[in-house]
C-alpha cells in the first residue's frame, strides 16, 4: 500500500513541477509584453508609466512565495527590478538582504 501512495505522490509532484515550469514560461512572456508596452509609452511620452496591476499581482505572488520559503527579500530592490523587467535575469539571491 505504501508503494502505491508514494507513486501517487511522485506523480502529483511531477505534474505540479511541469505545470509550474509552463506557468513560469507563460508569465515571463506576459511580463515581457507588458515591459515592451511600458518602453513604447516611455519612448513616446518621455515618462515611464507605473507597472500595471496585472504585473504587480504576478510579481506579488512570486514575492509572497519567496517570503513563505523564509527568504529575506529587499522589497524595494525587488520592485525596482520588476519595473524594468529584469527580475528574470537575476537569481533569487540577488534580492535577498545582505547581513
Amino acid at each position: 500500500m505504501g508503494i502505491i501512495s508514494n507513486l501517487k505522490k511522485d506523480l502529483a509532484n511531477a505534474k505540479r513541477n511541469k505545470a509550474a515550469k509552463i506557468n513560469g514560461k507563460n508569465l515571463k512572456g506576459i511580463l515581457k509584453k507588458f515591459k515592451e508596452e511600458r518602453d513604447r509609452i516611455e519612448k513616446e511620452t518621455g515618462k515611464r508609466p507605473q507597472i500595471d496591476d496585472t504585473t504587480q499581482m504576478f510579481m506579488q505572488k512570486i514575492l509572497n512565495e519567496w517570503l513563505s520559503e523564509g527568504k529575506e527579500i529587499d522589497e524595494q530592490k525587488f520592485w525596482i527590478e520588476v519595473d524594468y523587467n529584469r527580475q528574470f535575469e537575476n537569481p533569487v539571491e540577488f534580492y535577498e538582504r545582505k547581513r
